[in-house]
């Protein structure tokens, strides 16, 4: 392969840090159907009239374009030039009407990408966060306030969501991700694009495809097969697109199967366009434009780059007839009918104050939502403040969290309030908090024996543009954590993550909770968890290994790559598809997460539809404890033998709330498609003929009900 030259990006280091600063909306204004927001009359631009279709409206505006006006359609401008020197903004065409198109970066939020002078924004948690709530409505409130905020800063689109399978559990991005398993990851992402996109701005799903490790991003070769494309890396990408009807689509920097992403035309337009019907435009990721021919012929139509080969090559493809000039409108006219039907040309905006306490509600929501309670021995948590009259908070990020991972998702926090701000907020004057940033671990050892409970926050560091080749704690922090549970056998441990770590202490401490990124809110939702406020519900959207040494990525072919190519050779034996199909026990397995109250599964009952279409599975839900708790259903399916696929595979989930005592049956629906297997030879979905084994439970490997289903084969 090539090598092509890039814009560098510069990575925001993870780590605890504490930022604050103002932010803006804004209020709609809405032109009429006579004249454009700068007067003009809609007899002299047709394409103004709202009456028609977009696409119609959209040829008619690309017809009236000189060369040139397309040629600086097609391409961000230096103009624009923010996150770290990349150009996010494709300026108007005043003489025709056409808006500034200005994009921002996500997926957590408004995303300032390496550059400080970017508008401060809600610092939601990390989308892993949001995936471990197992909760659509709730990555609904997660894109309304990344939607409204967007709109709020004068932008018309945001790159989100993030939808790459956390293939390699150390990805430099697995925290911009919904985690491991496809169907999760899929149904996380038609709610977030439904809520980004109900708010007048355009959502953008990434990174198309296969962008699963950040080690030689911008060259590496991933070798693919078909089936395990089509069933594990894309399924995410085909619900944004038949589900979400997402605007944009994000092509990616690495090569599949030969073939960059952004020039990849089975991809982009057989499978993209041609399988799924995808309407909107594919836009690149920062300079991942190799050739400007290859990718115009593979559709894509917009580059993110200020000097990249559409702006330095294109206009002499054209003039050489190496490009036509109809295929540069096509790709004008996708994005031009897309900003149309979604109200871009017709409902300008302009910027206001953003709402802080909105935003702050639905970042506490989804951290306490998204916390994972690990160990809970002797129920050490909730923290009673009748009986703990002093607490040590320890730990660099007890004293600043980090809001999120590093890199261009970085979001400037509207405010941060600490793990020791939130635990001395909650405990009140009858508590006595006191907290150090355990720089000296004898230190540390001190204030923990001296207190009633100590709280230990530990974090890795995990940023775009690199991978953790181990999934230990940096620094001193599994010390640190091992000297204060000698100190005080009363040890709460939490851990604030992208993905999974190694747990090298956790038979000496009670209690653990993984609270991932936590975002603006991180102290409040916290505390609120540690105290009983919010009984935790959170399950882990990837394994957890029990060492860097355990997993399906066994060799350096795999992973980081050999001689600039990754061979997916576990094929669908992905995260929990692989420790099932080996039989293998992690530390902690997909779907775990326990409760302070405890949970009773019965009477699983499985009626499939009489045309075998639909499968609809009944069980009843007990709350056995004695508190109100929520716990998510999980139906688990496994196929016929002749299907040749991993045991146990998620295809439905419901997260249900119970007060003490209470029983609740809940319905799931398995439609025809999770019954499927991709056949690579017809290019088409196949049902396999045989009985399905399916498991309901609360975890991938706690899964106590048991039935099949016969189903016929594809005719």
């Amino acid at each position: 392969m090539k090598k092509s030259t890039y814009l560098r990006f510069v990575p925001v280091v993870a780590g605890c840090l504490v930022l604050a600063a103002g932010g803006v909306v804004i209020d709609r204004v809405t032109s009429s159907d006579a004249t454009s927001s700068n007067g003009a009359s809609s007899n002299d631009r047709p394409w103004l009239r709202t009456t028609e279709s977009p696409q119609l409206r959209a040829r008619q505006l690309v017809a009236r374009m000189t060369l040139d006006e397309k040629l600086s359609q097609v391409s961000t401008s230096a103009a624009g030039r923010g996150g770290g020197g990349i150009a996010r903004l494709v300026p108007g065409i005043p003489r025709l009407g056409v808006p500034d198109f200005r994009i921002a970066n996500g997926p957590a939020g408004l995303g300032s990408g390496t550059t400080p002078k970017q508008a401060s924004a809600t610092a939601l948690p990390a989308p892993v966060a949001l995936a471990a709530s197992f909760d659509p409505d709730l990555a609904g409130r997660y894109g309304t306030v990344e939607g409204r905020e967007t709109a709020n800063s004068g932008y018309s689109l945001l790159e989100a969501p993030s939808v790459n399978i956390v293939r390699v559990p150390g990805s430099g991005r697995a925290f911009e991700n919904y985690g491991e398993d496809p169907y999760l990851a899929g149904q996380l992402a038609v709610a977030n694009i439904h809520a980004i996109q109900s708010q007048g701005v355009l959502a953008e799903v990434k990174h198309f495809v296969a962008n699963d490790q950040e080690t030689d991003r911008l060259t590496i070769n991933e070798k693919v097969d078909d089936r395990t494309l089509h069933e594990i890396y894309l399924p995410p990408f085909e619900a944004a697109v038949k589900q979400g009807d997402v605007a944009a689509v994000m092509c990616a920097y690495p090569s599949v199967n030969d073939e960059f992403m952004c020039q990849n035309a089975p991809l982009l337009n057989r499978v993209l366009r041609g399988q799924w019907g995808f309407g909107g435009f594919v836009q690149s990721d920062a300079g991942a434009t190799h050739s400007a021919v290859g990718s115009v012929q593979a559709g894509q139509d917009l580059e993110l780059a200020a000097a990249g080969p559409y702006h330095r090559d294109l206009r002499q493809a054209v003039l050489d007839g190496k490009v036509s000039e109809s295929s540069l409108s096509t790709l004008i006219e996708r994005r031009m009918a897309t900003e149309i039907r979604f109200g871009l040309f017709d409902h300008p905006v302009r910027p206001g104050p953003i709402d802080a306490a909105a935003g702050g509600r639905v970042a506490r929501a989804v951290s306490e939502q998204g916390t994972v309670l690990l160990k809970n021995s002797g129920k050490q948590l909730p923290l009673n403040p009748a009986t703990v009259h002093s607490i040590a908070v320890i730990g660099r990020c007890a004293q600043s969290p980090p809001p999120a991972g590093g890199g261009s998702s970085h979001v400037n926090p509207l405010y941060t309030v600490t793990p020791a701000q939130g635990i001395r907020r909650r405990a009140g004057s009858a508590v006595t908090v006191t907290s150090y940033d355990g720089s000296d671990t004898g230190t540390a050892v001190q204030r923990a024996a001296a207190a009633d409970v100590a709280v230990v926050v530990v974090s890795d560091q995990e940023s775009e543009g690199s991978d953790r080749m181990s999934l230990a704690l940096p620094g001193n922090q599994n010390q640190l954590v091992a000297a204060v549970a000698a100190a005080n056998p009363h040890t709460v441990v939490v851990v604030d993550s992208g993905g999974p770590v190694l747990m090298p202490w956790l038979g000496a401490v009670p209690a653990v909770l993984e609270a991932w990124y936590p975002g603006e809110e991180a102290g409040n939702a916290l505390a609120a968890v540690l105290f009983g406020d919010v009984n935790p519900s959170g399950k882990l959207p990837v394994t957890f290994p029990a060492s860097d040494a355990t997993g399906p990525l066994g060799s350096r072919a795999q992973f980081p790559g050999v001689d600039g190519t990754v061979s997916y050779t576990e094929g669908l034996r992905v995260g929990y598809r692989w420790y099932g199909a080996q039989h293998v026990r992690p530390l902690f397995p997909f779907g775990y997460g326990l409760s302070y109250t405890s949970f009773r599964y019965g009477q699983l009952t499985v009626s499939p539809a009489a045309d075998h279409h639909d499968v609809t599975v009944t069980v009843d839900v007990t709350n056995t404890g004695d508190r109100a708790g929520a716990d998510v259903v999980q139906v688990y399916l496994s196929y016929p033998p002749a299907a040749g696929e991993p045991p146990n595979q998620l295809r439905a989930f419901r997260k249900v709330s119970l007060d003490p005592g209470q029983t609740r049956t809940v319905s799931l629906t398995l439609d025809r498609d999770a019954f499927t297997v991709w056949n690579s030879s017809a290019q088409a979905w196949r049902t396999v003929a045989g009985t399905y084994p399916l498991s309901v439970g609360d975890s991938s490997a706690d899964l106590p009900l048991h039935a099949s289903v016969t189903m016929p084969a594809t005719p």
